[in-house]
């Protein structure tokens, strides 16, 4: 669908909790607005916006897709947005290219968790939010129940504009308080009603909502006001003008309902959109670059600037960036400049989306949104700019993505999947921005991070069925060290002879603890030819080799020095192979007698958690080993920062979200090294013997 003017443009999110029915939602409008012949449905696996595998397999949205609906010679963005939590960046990534808000509320359960975290961050974006109360038709589906949630929840502001004809099961319409018309709907789920006068039993119900919402409307302006003191009430075109108005400046947040499983409700949401949403024309984006911080306007005619939000990556279809126009005009066939990499990338067929299913279009103006495939070096969050734009330092501003809350180590199951698993994390990595894999330097494992444990089997579950790569998941191995308390002397001395030319080596060395982190530090301390110079490095190799083997438990020794004191040689038998065996048993000897013990690395920890949450999380954090350093109020409740051992924190995530409901989210990131307790660290060594003895048996 081509469009000409920004104007005829609505670009809305459908976001809130999981199971508020986003999905079948996006499915009835696009059967209303034609552009389906039937009515699809999560359970059958053919939505639009629900298209990948896993999706379809959990039911359950794990990205945000696209679609439109054409309405009235509008077209009408939808922004499909996964409800679980641990999906939620993916919403941050949508508020960034629509205008408005839908909050998607389930009429049984009224405010859940998800919907005060997209609440907040639609907020924190000064976007428009509307309500949209879904499954009417349940059982125990309640309109003055639900509203009085919100309204506890996010204030009077918050007003329905329609009132539900029918309760639970016989719900079967809406009466719009705006224009004071009910509208029954067909149970067929096309989405489409008849109009009619409003019930007579309901007609007193109506007419008290509508003075409510009148007079809200009217304190949103004082010109709209004097005239509501003059004539006590406003006329058509000022409460509609007016609604526009409270809507776009966040005074006003209407309350919308319907039953998207039957399509009860559809044309009436669409006529609001339409009607009421606000259009891509004259609203500012947030830009910075080597001119410093700035606005650019959303204007068809002004210099491009365009706002990647999202990356598709197929392993048929290959790469779709999914962009937002913010100004200017992108034809198709066109050069744009990405400001991030500094090049300039080719763009080649523009397309619009329906999930995955692309229309060829021959450009995208301002406010619009579609895809471009195959563009090489553009990432999600990226900005495309004309190859001639004055600074073509500007990037549009984006969101700080969390880091990720959870690892597991991944080992291919084959072999000859080694060189593809590289290949195919980074695909997952461009498309979900939660998504991390690292390399650990010392146990040498594919660490995958994400932000919990859902997210990493999906991710693992996406390996597999597009890339053909399976994996065993593992726990990540908490990386200790070993180090000593005391200084130590030892001896080594390797000699072997049988027949013909022997070994022969000796030497002498003393071991110093260093500070924390100073790792490790050799010292050549022989004066004269007690060991020929060229043998002194083999003595420093063989202990650096046997070190790495580790004392206690088989973990690295760390922070020490090593003298190298004395020894002794043969001119026949030593050789730089008896000089390192000797290094190692010297070591060995030395270790003996240095008091070894074992350190683990400490997190330093932040954990958001509202007010209701902090006792039960800071006795967690106690049973953790964790030490409270800190405390701070924020705007969702505390802050509180601690230092925790990471083998404490492995399971973290899904603990915390038992702990607080889900309502608390988390940070951590390296602190230091320091000696664990006796009682922990007497079980770490014996776990650690056990798993070699077991691997020498096989």
């Amino acid at each position: 669908m081509q469009v000409d003017s920004s104007d005829k443009i609505r670009n809305l999110a459908l976001a809130g909790h999981n199971d508020t029915g986003k999905t079948t939602l996006a499915s009835a409008l696009a059967f209303t607005g034609g552009i389906t012949t039937r009515l699809n449905r999560v359970e059958d696996g053919n939505t639009f916006t629900d298209f990948d595998k896993e999706e379809i397999e959990r039911g359950i949205s794990i990205g945000i897709a696209t679609s439109f609906v054409p309405w009235r010679g509008h077209k009408i963005n939808l922004i499909d947005c996964p409800g679980y939590g641990i999906f939620f960046t993916e919403t941050r990534a949508a508020l960034c290219a629509c205008d408005a808000v839908l909050l998607c509320v389930n009429g049984v359960a009224g405010v859940e968790v998800n919907t005060e975290k997209v609440w907040q961050a639609a907020a924190e974006a000064e976007l428009p939010v509307a309500i949209h109360l879904a499954k009417m038709d349940r059982e125990r589906a309640d309109l003055d129940r639900s509203l009085a949630s919100l309204q506890k929840a996010f204030g009077r502001a918050v007003l329905p504009i329609q009132l539900p004809i029918g309760k639970e099961a016989g719900f079967s319409g809406v009466i719009d308080l705006v224009r004071m018309k009910a509208y029954r709907y067909a149970k067929d789920g096309n989405g489409k009603a008849d109009a009619s006068e409003i019930p007579a039993e309901q007609l007193e119900e109506a007419q008290a909502a509508r003075a409510i919402l009148v007079e809200a409307v009217a304190e949103a302006d004082d010109e709209l006001m004097m005239g509501y003191f003059e004539q006590g009430t406003l006329s058509q075109e000022n409460l509609e003008r007016g609604i526009k108005m409270a809507i776009a400046h966040r005074q006003l947040f209407p309350l919308l309902l319907g039953a998207p499983g039957h399509g009860v409700g559809s044309s009436a949401l669409l006529d609001a959109v339409v009607d009421f949403f606000p259009s891509p024309v004259g609203r500012h984006f947030s830009t910075s670059g080597a001119e410093g911080h700035g606005e650019i306007l959303s204007d068809a005619a002004a210099p491009l600037a365009a706002l990647v939000f999202k990356t598709l990556s197929d392993p048929f279809t290959g790469k779709i960036s999914i962009l937002r126009v913010m100004s200017g005009t992108l034809p198709a066939d066109a050069a744009a400049w990405n400001s991030r990499v500094g090049d300039t990338e080719k763009v080649g067929h523009l397309m619009v989306l329906q999930g995955k299913q692309a229309t060829h279009v021959p450009r995208l103006i301002a406010g619009d949104i579609g895809g471009v495939a195959k563009l090489k070096g553009t990432a999600t969050g990226d900005t495309l700019l004309a190859p001639n734009a004055k600074d073509k330092t500007l990037s549009l501003d984006w969101i700080a993505v969390p880091e990720p809350a959870m690892s597991f180590a991944i080992e291919p199951k084959s072999k000859g999947d080694d060189e593809k698993i590289g290949d195919a994390l980074h695909r997952l990595m461009d498309e979900d921005l939660t998504l991390g894999s690292s390399r650990d330097p010392e146990t040498h494992e594919i660490l995958l991070s994400g932000t919990g444990q859902l997210h990493i089997e999906i991710a693992v579950a996406k390996l597999k069925n597009r890339y053909h790569v399976e994996v065993n998941l593992h726990p990540p191995k908490v990386p200790y060290r070993e180090t000593i308390t005391k200084p130590a002397d030892g001896h080594g001395r390797h000699k072997k002879q049988s027949g013909g030319r022997g070994q022969f080596a000796d030497c002498k060395i003393k071991i110093e603890p260093m500070g924390r982190g100073e790792d490790f530090a050799f010292v050549d301390e022989i004066f004269g030819g007690a060991i020929p110079q060229n043998y002194r490095p083999a003595v420093e190799k063989g202990i650096q080799e046997a070190r790495r083997r580790g004392y206690l438990a088989g973990y690295p020794v760390v922070d020490f020095r090593v003298r190298l004191l004395d020894g002794q040689y043969h001119d026949v038998d030593s050789s730089e192979l008896a000089f390192k065996i000797a290094g190692s048993l010297g070591l060995k000897d030395a270790l003996a007698k240095a008091g070894v013990t074992l350190t683990e690395p400490i997190m330093k920890v932040e954990i958001d958690t509202p007010d209701d949450f902090t006792g039960e999380v800071m006795g967690d954090l106690s049973h953790r080993r964790g030490r409270p350093s800190g405390m701070e109020t924020t705007s969702s409740g505390q802050m509180i920062k601690a230092q925790v051992p990471m083998a404490e924190m492995l399971n973290y995530a899904p603990a915390l979200r038992s702990l607080t409901q889900g309502r608390a989210s988390f940070h951590m990131e390296f602190s230091h090294y320091e000696e664990v307790p006796r009682l922990v660290q007497d079980k770490v060594v014996a776990e650690a013997n056990r798993h070699r003895k077991h691997e020498e048996e096989e």
